[in-house]
């Protein structure tokens, strides 16, 4: 349970993210904690503040000085895989390139190809939850969410050794105060390519070069051809614009 509740105080940086793009970081901040209180409820809120004043206390000044000179920073993420077909290729892509993923698994194909789920885990990338067979969260009673979500964390944890701590909920429908059963961290995005939809590279492409900015969480998928080509384009793109390509626990930790 210890490891399950390491990720608890950065809930609201996730929020902070995904809430409103702009520039002021105290902006950021009231934004975020609105939308912390709408979806979390004041149970989490409480428990949120705990860890981030224990992590303050914890960080030097040297630390603080380090965080503020930095490269922007973009996180690639890939939802319903994997997928025998192309997620081999992504990861090759990425692995060529020096670049670390996240990726939201289905538990159903966590089943099927755990070799991939593996290979995902030793390669650096970070391994999440995305239910075991797709289903909208806040349409399920508190008992069925809870089996879709931890029968696909224990396959996950079988699989790696490592038990997850995010999850992205499908179509974004995530039901309130959840967490505080599963103790997990939702995790949702900030740029959403519809790669699934328009099935067309440079679109996906040109979705990302329009609303990328330091912070930005890129929702694709990898199952499909032309979002693999997209996904390795848009890596080499942010990189040449001097982005630093992250996992999503790197963005959203204080």
């Amino acid at each position: 349970m210890k490891k399950r509740k390491v990720g608890i105080g950065i809930f609201v940086i996730v929020l902070i993210i995904t809430a409103v793009r702009v520039k002021s970081m105290d902006s950021h901040r009231i934004s975020g904690r609105i939308l912390a209180e709408n979806i979390a409820g004041p149970g989490m809120m409480r428990l949120v503040e705990q860890s981030m004043q224990a992590q303050a206390q914890k960080t030097s000044v040297t630390e603080i000085a380090v965080k503020e000179w930095k490269h922007p920073q973009a996180a690639l993420t890939f939802d319903d895989g994997p997928d025998i077909r192309y997620t081999p290729l992504l990861l090759d892509g990425l692995k060529e390139r020096n670049v670390r993923a996240s990726f939201f698994l289905l538990g159903e194909k966590v089943e099927q190809y755990p070799e991939l789920v593996e290979r995902m885990q030793k390669e650096g990338h970070l391994v999440g939850n995305h239910t075991y067979h797709h289903v909208q969260l806040n349409k399920l009673n508190e008992t069925k969410a809870r089996e879709e979500i931890l029968k696909t964390n224990n396959l996950i944890y079988e699989t790696t050794g490592v038990y997850p701590l995010y999850l992205r909920p499908p179509f974004g429908a995530w039901k309130k105060n959840l967490e505080l059963c599963v103790e997990m961290l939702p995790v949702f995005w900030t740029i959403d390519t519809l790669d699934w939809k328009v099935q067309n590279t440079e679109k996906i492409v040109h979705t990302v070069q329009e609303q990328i900015e330091d912070g930005a969480i890129i929702l694709m998928h990898d199952e499909y051809d032309t979002s693999v080509e997209a996904a390795l384009q848009v890596a080499d793109d942010l990189k040449a614009q001097g982005y630093e390509l992250v996992t999503v626990d790197q963005l959203i930790l204080p």
